[in-house]
């Protein structure tokens, strides 16, 4: 008897300490999308907070169409699309965890719209903004959806319409992680800006910056993710997914960056992909690599993009 109430405690124990990581993790917080402005706290956003604003401002004055479509398990997902040139080129922007694609995605709306006259389709990853869902899943399910985009721009504009993919931090990982779904020709690039390498590293290395020990923390963080998120945090991983890849992959990532190490970009150039380059940026932090190092960004993404649909 004494053997079952034992048994029944730790079971008690094990879902409750799962449950908490699911909602630390994965449980998204209210959306953040009426608010632009928020951007990260810490000093490696301070000295730039004016330069942040100035970008998103200029974002949210763009006119756009409102578009929805729904994901491959029911979400309604939400984006804005930028039309600048009939016939162009269509790039597809995924922003991060937690955050807004005004924010996340402003600088590079610019160089696709502006710089490079495409036309943009800016995501609201799913339980994000005005998409649905309430679970955040490290990029497992928002790949999929990754390509429900890509389907859907294929049916707007054409099955051959040359498709760059682009994204920051998570929205970094979702499209590279989406190359283990077999993506279509036409999709002619993929823009990496500080991608982690795996959602186990990456929540590994949170786990440890919270005082809790990461080995021990994982197997619940996993079974908290497939018990009340249902899906599996292991499905998937960016570094896994390029390995066999043959879309050229350009990744972006600053080397003071302090939420994902930029190391993390560093072990993808070995991971077997036939066309990956990392440029590096000096004393960048966390998604800021634009705003620091503007003129070297913009020739990299640029000369990057033009390779990609001259071949």
């Amino acid at each position: 008897m004494l053997y079952f109430i034992i048994l029944g405690l730790l079971l008690i124990l094990t879902l409750g300490i799962s449950y908490y990581a699911f909602r630390i993790a994965f449980l998204a917080p209210p959306p953040l999308d009426s608010n632009h402005y928020i951007s990260p706290e810490g000093e490696q956003y301070d000295a730039v907070r004016e330069g942040i604003r100035k970008s998103v401002a200029k974002m949210a004055t763009r006119k756009y169409e409102s578009v929805t479509i729904t994901s491959f398990d029911g979400c309604k997902l939400f984006a804005r699309y930028y039309h600048i040139t009939d016939g162009a080129p269509v790039q597809i922007l995924f922003h991060g965890y937690k955050s807004t694609s005004l924010l996340d995605c402003s600088g590079g709306t610019y160089l696709a719209a502006d710089c490079l006259k495409h036309n943009v389709i800016v995501v609201d990853q799913r339980s994000h903004g005005q998409s649905s869902g309430k679970v955040i899943t490290f990029g497992i399910k928002e790949r999929k959806d990754c390509l429900c985009w890509i389907e859907y721009a294929k049916e707007r504009f054409g099955e051959n319409v040359p498709i760059i993919l682009s994204g920051l931090s998570m929205g970094a990982a979702t499209v590279l992680m989406a190359c283990d779904l077999n993506l279509p020709s036409n999709v002619k690039g993929i823009i990496a800006d500080c991608p982690y390498s795996s959602p186990k590293e990456i929540i590994m290395k949170v786990s440890q910056e919270m005082h809790f020990p990461p080995h021990v923390m994982l197997p619940f963080v996993w079974l908290g993710g497939f018990l009340f998120g249902h899906f599996n945090l292991f499905e998937s991983s960016a570094a896994q997914a390029i390995k066999t890849s043959e879309i050229p992959i350009l990744i972006l990532h600053g080397d003071a960056d302090e939420l994902v190490p930029f190391e993390m970009s560093q072990s993808m150039l070995s991971s077997g992909a036939k066309d990956i380059t990392l440029e590096s940026f000096a004393g960048a932090g966390h998604g800021l690599s634009y705003i620091v190092i503007p003129d070297k960004y913009e020739n990299v993404v640029l000369r990057f993009v033009k390779r990609c649909l001259d071949s």
